[in-house]
């Protein structure tokens, strides 16, 4: 593709972000639909992220993508914020009104893309979710969406749960939540219809590390749906067990591709090509 001073600029900011995934996928799905644009990553210091909004708005930028860790230092410096970004507490996709930028999050929409496929009535689900950070919390919000009758949140430090458990009290989302400590896990499991890692446990450098130790992954009950936020290695150590139990294991590949093709379809307003974005991925990481 050829640059020129007409090429409308997209992009995502983080710090790091040189990790980021998003360029390829975007600008795969750009080229296919023969656009001018192009996306690109910034790496912007925490006490730059003012700085770099006005930058944008002066330079004209189209919208942006919004990784760690800015997803919440962000907000204040917007003109509006969607009401899924409130309830989540968490922005990632940015994008220009006529009255300046809005902020919005679709890791919602991508975490629940793959389980929306399934034929199930998600009104008679207990979810266990992993870890209690940002991540998270879009998951606790997609499985409000879903219509979940319980959501169980697992966390290693009482304090941290507690203010996680607090933070939903007001939530315009209807979702029955509860917070347990780590030791519960053997008592949970095997009343998890959806088990949802959203801690790192298991990323590169330590792929061979699990958030579950091989006694508690025997608990799953077989059909269990088995969801890894962690998209590489594929699949991880957390999936391998589940599956070795009989368990459906989805991995974080799909809500990847998902929420980056809920932004462009923002920001381009027309359809974009899912399957060029998941395979341009897939070709990086060379996956299957």
């Amino acid at each position: 593709m050829i640059i020129t001073g007409q090429t409308k600029l997209l992009g995502v900011i983080g710090y790091p972000i040189a990790h980021s995934l998003s360029p390829v996928m975007h600008n795969a799905a750009i080229a296919h639909l023969g656009l001018d644009y192009v996306y690109l990553p910034f790496s912007i210091q925490p006490t730059e992220l003012k700085r770099a909004i006005d930058g944008f708005e002066a330079i004209g930028l189209q919208g942006f993508s919004v990784t760690i860790p800015h997803k919440q230092t962000v907000m204040p410096l917007l003109q509006s914020i969607a009401a899924i970004a409130q309830a989540v507490g968490a922005v990632n996709t940015i994008y220009r009104t006529e009255q300046g930028w809005e902020g919005t999050n679709t890791d919602v929409a991508g975490f629940i893309s793959p389980l929306t496929q399934m034929q199930r009535n998600w009104q008679h689900t207990t979810a266990v979710v992993l870890g209690n950070g940002g991540a998270a919390r879009a998951v606790v919000a997609g499985c409000a969406q879903l219509g979940c009758a319980q959501v169980r949140v697992v966390g290693r430090n009482p304090q941290k749960l507690q203010s996680f458990l607090a933070s939903w009290v007001d939530s315009p989302l209807a979702v029955n939540l509860s917070v347990h400590p780590w030791q519960e896990l053997p008592q949970l499991i095997p009343q998890a219809d959806l088990l949802v890692n959203t801690t790192p446990i298991g990323m590169n450098p330590h792929p061979t590390a699990s958030p579950l130790s091989d006694s508690d992954a025997a608990h799953l009950q077989p059909g269990t749906i088995t969801y890894d936020l962690i998209y590489t290695p594929n699949p991880t150590q957390f999936l391998q067990q589940a599956q070795t139990q009989g368990a459906i294991a989805i991995d974080g590949l799909e809500m990847l591709v998902q929420q980056g093709a809920v932004a462009l379809q923002q920001w381009l307003q027309q359809s974009v090509p899912v399957d060029v974005m998941r395979q341009a991925l897939k070709q990086h990481l060379k996956l299957p």
